[in-house]
């Protein structure tokens, strides 16, 4: 398996030996393939590679730290990204130019959009899913604001809050069932943190494409809910990581306390997909997607440079370790 780790310090590419720096590019938050193109969203922008991770060079969105991308589903050539400060951007050729989406920065309440941390920091676009339907129909998660939606392909946005919890972390949507969404969520309001007890951090699903949501996390711990991913195959199983605050860290004297859920029916029921070596896990988890070699199975990353292959019986095999934190993973082959 050949694979790129983006982490805190930087891109990695993995073959057969050991991880290899290949991008020295701080906060390497999401990996994307646009056919033969890889892209990686970093602290200072994009970065574009032709040669599968091995050079890099920069591709605009100069100042942003870019969260998330999302190939356009019709067409081949255009991508979306989402960044801090807040902002959407296009690119309709495999990500060498972008372009913003200026409608998004006018979105309701777009004014208040904040991390209410001390000193407050800029909202957060960090989630993006496109209706492969009805690609002009979007859906934005921002950290701290809600999830803003355009059905017209960003000329103009409406902004809601699932079970009136703003503080959207990362959006998927269902590959069988058109407008099936789930967001995980955490503590953070606008207007400062929530306390842990609150009832309504945690996973909702959305069954009518954002118009109305669903607590899915009813009695489950821990409840702040950060990566989240779903399996493009049958029966398209949810995985979720959790941990108890947005802080939570193997620094803590229980450790991170970190939990990996999995859920095969939409989120009506859950069972936990970690070993007895992670029930919880003292290392959080922050890259987490499909294994693409194994149906059921996860790659997850972790605060301490770990990267595993978890399948679907709850099976734990270390690929890696020894890196700065994970956050973020891509399998290219």
């Amino acid at each position: 398996m050949t694979l790129l780790i983006g982490t805190s310090q930087g891109l990695f590419r993995l073959d057969a030996a050991s991880p290899q720096p290949v991008l020295a590019e701080r906060g390497v938050r999401d990996l994307a393939r646009v056919n033969g193109t890889v892209l990686a969203g970093a602290e200072r922008g994009m970065f574009r590679s032709d040669d599968g991770g091995r050079t890099w060079q920069p591709s605009g969105v100069e100042g942003r730290q870019v969260w998330h991308m999302a190939p356009a589903p019709d067409a081949p050539h255009a991508v979306y990204a989402v960044t801090q400060p807040a902002g959407v951007f296009r690119s309709a050729d495999d990500g060498r130019t972008w372009e913003e989406l200026p409608a998004f920065t006018r979105a309701p309440g777009a004014e208040r959009w904040c991390v209410p941390v001390k000193p407050r920091l800029p909202g957060r676009a960090r989630t993006i899913v496109i209706d492969r339907a009805d690609p002009k129909t979007m859906w934005v998660g921002v950290e701290v604001g809600g999830v803003a939606t355009t059905r017209n392909g960003g000329a103009t946005w409406a902004v809601d809050q699932p079970g009136g919890n703003p503080d959207i972390h990362v959006m998927v949507a269902h590959p069988g069932k058109p407008g099936v969404l789930f967001v995980s969520t955490g503590y953070g309001r606008i207007d400062g943190v929530a306390e842990m007890i609150e009832g309504n951090a945690g996973v909702f699903r959305s069954e009518d494409g954002g118009a109305t949501w669903r607590y899915v996390w009813h009695g489950m711990q821990p409840r702040y809910t950060r990566p989240l991913c779903i399996d493009p195959r049958p029966p398209h199983g949810l995985t979720v990581a959790c941990a108890p605050t947005a802080f939570s860290s193997i620094k803590d004297a229980p450790g991170a306390q970190a939990m990996l859920f999995r859920t095969d029916d939409e989120g009506r029921t859950w069972r936990s997909l970690c070993d007895p070596a992670h029930s919880p896990s003292a290392a959080n988890f922050h890259g987490l997607v499909p294994d693409p070699a194994v149906p059921g199975g996860v790659i997850v990353g972790t605060e301490t440079g770990e990267v595993w292959r978890v399948d679907a019986a709850a099976t734990w095999t270390r690929v890696t370790d020894g890196l700065p934190s994970v956050l973020s993973l891509l399998s290219l082959s």
